[in-house]
């Protein structure tokens, strides 16, 4: 038996010697309980509301107090026209539109019905349902409050309506998300595995001892993989268009031109991992299962950021599929021109600058 526990020591020191597999084997399932524990939640809190209230009497003064206090609302602002309303959200800090009907009071006492409209962004239709519920029920506590007060039994009845998705199509939520996934995942993978396979066959040694300059031959390995995800792009729009139906509503131009900037950041990701790691096998590793976890629970493409803890929301802001997916959205479903998504397009052009200068500089300082 000493022998096998010879092998078994062996192994262990092995182990332990190697830092990133140590990291992995008791790091990886710490980050993952609590990222599941904290960004995993169907609850939406903090949803930002903007109100229209032409009647601005002791009834609408009440609702919009309650709202406030509420947990899973933060009055943010008050419109003074319907039309700021798509305004309202296309720049995206809304979630909730509460319009009352002029005379709200007067038409709660003397016709026993005051109609009031909640309308809500439906590119996301499970967190619209979510916040109407939560708008409505607190609706129904305000009604039985104002009957206990005016002595009436009123109705408030709200009419819903949902922006953009009136059907409440989850494709229209999905596909913008699912884009930034496959996009993200693919270009990023194809990227690393490339530059690691030439260095783990001793192959990159040779090429560099070529007339072009390092950062050329890194360009022109990337650039087919760059054609190959425009294709893909191509094809997941086709997709989207013809087969899931979900509407470009958007110029298409824009919408490309930010899909390929995104490509390019993904493949400088995928660049960055090269340096990082040195074998084909931890580059699917980390490219993969390292960055799919991140973009699923962190992107907004399942769970809404405004519900996660504040720490991880700032921690979601460094994931750049959270930033094209909202651009995306927007793009496709709402339609918006190119200033409403000019912050989402300047963080990915910021951050596409900082991955190809930080993989640049490492690259050349790794094989130089």
């Amino acid at each position: 038996m000493r022998p096998f526990f010879s092998f078994v020591q062996k192994e262990f020191f092995h182990i332990f010697r190697d830092k990133r597999t140590m990291l992995i084997l008791l790091g990886m399932p710490i980050i993952q309980m609590l990222l599941f524990g904290f960004a995993i939640s169907t609850e939406v809190k903090n949803t930002k509301v903007a109100v229209f209230d032409p009647s601005k009497d002791a009834s609408t003064r009440l609702i919009k107090e309650r709202l406030q206090a509420s947990n899973y609302f933060d009055l943010a602002e008050e419109l003074t026209d319907p039309g700021q309303i798509n305004d309202v959200f296309k720049d995206g800090n809304i979630g909730l539109v509460v319009v009352f009907s002029e005379g709200f009071a007067s038409d709660l006492r003397h016709t026993g019905d005051a109609s009031i409209q909640l309308i809500t962004d439906g590119t996301d239709p499970n967190q619209a349902s979510l916040i109407t519920a939560y708008a409505t029920g607190i609706l129904t506590a305000c009604q039985q409050e104002l009957a206990g007060m005016a002595e009436v039994s009123g109705r408030i009845v709200p009419e819903l309506k949902m922006l953009y998705n009136p059907q409440g199509e989850s494709a229209y939520n999905f596909v913008p998300g699912v884009m930034g996934m496959i996009l993200m995942l693919i270009c990023a993978m194809m990227t690393s595995i490339a530059i690691v396979r030439e260095k783990e066959t001793g192959t990159m040694e040779i090429l560099l001892a070529s007339p072009m300059r390092p950062i050329q031959i890194i360009l022109a390995k990337m650039a087919p993989y760059f054609v190959l995800s425009a294709v893909n792009l191509a094809t997941i729009l086709l997709l989207s268009a013809f087969v899931l139906h979900v509407p470009i509503v958007g110029n298409l131009g824009l919408l490309v031109a930010v899909s390929l900037l995104f490509i390019f950041l993904a493949l400088s990701l995928g660049l960055l991992i090269s340096n990082v790691v040195n074998s084909q096998m931890a580059a699917m590793l980390v490219s993969g299962m390292g960055l799919m976890m991140p973009v699923m629970l962190l992107s907004g493409l399942i769970f809404p950021i405004e519900s996660m803890p504040e720490i991880l929301q700032w921690i979601s802001a460094i994931v750049p599929a959270r930033w094209f997916i909202a651009a995306v959205r927007k793009i496709m479903i709402q339609g918006v021109e190119f200033h409403a998504v000019a912050k989402e397009v300047g963080i990915l052009a910021l951050m596409t600058g900082l991955l190809i200068a930080v993989s640049l500089k490492n690259f050349k300082t790794r094989l130089s």
